[in-house]
């Protein structure tokens, strides 16, 4: 799908039917047919559309000419069984001498800010530098507010896993963990990006575009800081409720091997009893109640004595 947005006419955001010098492009999941439409029109290297739609790519920084390729990881959630997983996707961000393109897999909320116009100060396509960074400050304003979701989803799970102690409780922990470490890992990433656009300067910017993209560093770095910590207290939980569990299973062993051990007594007395010997008690009347209150008193001594052994 495309869809060609622009703020060239009296700085009004609007959505617009074909390309114009100033645009902004946005490539959602093209087919082969728009990939080429835009290619040709704007004259883009072929690998620079396509980089955004490989999953697997490594986010980097290509130059070629008067074209720029900005390619990050930006953060992206969907529903799964009545709970949300948290992942990452590539995105490129294409500058050029008179357009900004932008591609994707997947819809992103990240965009949808900027289609909706929530943001703060308002942007212009023309400004393709600022625009680029407004993104990019946007991707790492996303990836806090979704690390603060999955603080708060953890806690949830935390709390249930005190009354329940279900696996689907540490299932769901460990999909929270698991998304912490696709964060990390494409957060850190993401700041080498931009410490090299901040160093070599590879697109043309301003001095106010210089504090954003320093805004934009500082914004990534405390994404990063948040991710660990959350992540290394998640782990620590994982690992205190993993014990919790197998110290759970233990106790309930030896509760029930103590239950096994008196209730073996009563079937020892019958089975002694049962046998077809001469037994004591055997020409009494009242011999088969003897047989039960010597049993009684074996099996309550046995209690006893497992009861101060802390073993109920």
């Amino acid at each position: 799908m495309i869809r060609i947005f622009s703020t060239a006419q009296n700085n009004k955001f609007r959505e617009i039917d074909s390309i114009e010098p100033g645009a902004w492009i946005h490539l959602l999941d093209p087919s082969e047919e728009e990939i080429v439409s835009v290619r040709d029109a704007l004259h883009i290297e072929d690998e620079f559309i396509r980089a955004a739609l490989d999953s697997e790519e490594a986010v980097r920084i290509d130059v070629e000419d008067d074209q720029t390729l900005v390619l990050v990881d930006i953060p992206v959630v969907t529903s799964e069984r009545n709970s949300f997983v948290y992942t990452t996707l590539p995105m490129g961000i294409i500058v050029t001498a008179d357009n900004i393109i932008t591609v994707c897999l997947e819809e992103t909320s990240i965009l949808e800010d900027f289609w909706n116009q929530n943001i703060r100060g308002g942007f212009d396509t023309c400004k393709k530098t600022r625009f680029l960074l407004q993104i990019l400050y946007k991707n790492a304003s996303k990836y806090l507010q979704y690390l603060r979701q999955i603080d708060k989803a953890s806690t949830q799970v935390e709390n249930a896993l005190h009354k329940s102690m279900k696996n689907s409780e540490l299932i769901q922990m460990l999909k929270l963990e698991k998304s912490l470490v696709y964060f990390s890992t494409s957060l850190k990433s993401n700041e080498v990006v931009l410490e090299k656009m901040l160093k070599s300067r590879v697109i043309k910017s301003y001095p106010d575009d210089l504090d954003l993209l320093e805004d934009v560093i500082v914004e990534n770095k405390q994404a990063i800081e948040m991710g660990t910590i959350y992540r290394d207290i998640l782990s620590g939980t994982m690992d205190a409720f993993a014990s919790v569990i197998s110290n759970n299973l233990n106790i309930v062993m030896k509760i029930l091997t103590s239950l096994t051990i008196i209730l073996a007594i009563p079937t020892l007395f019958a089975s002694l009893w049962g046998m077809n010997v001469p037994v004591p008690f055997a020409a009494e009347p009242l011999g088969f109640l003897w047989v039960i209150v010597i049993a009684g008193i074996c099996s309550g001594a046995a209690a006893y004595i497992l009861w101060k052994k802390k073993m109920f």
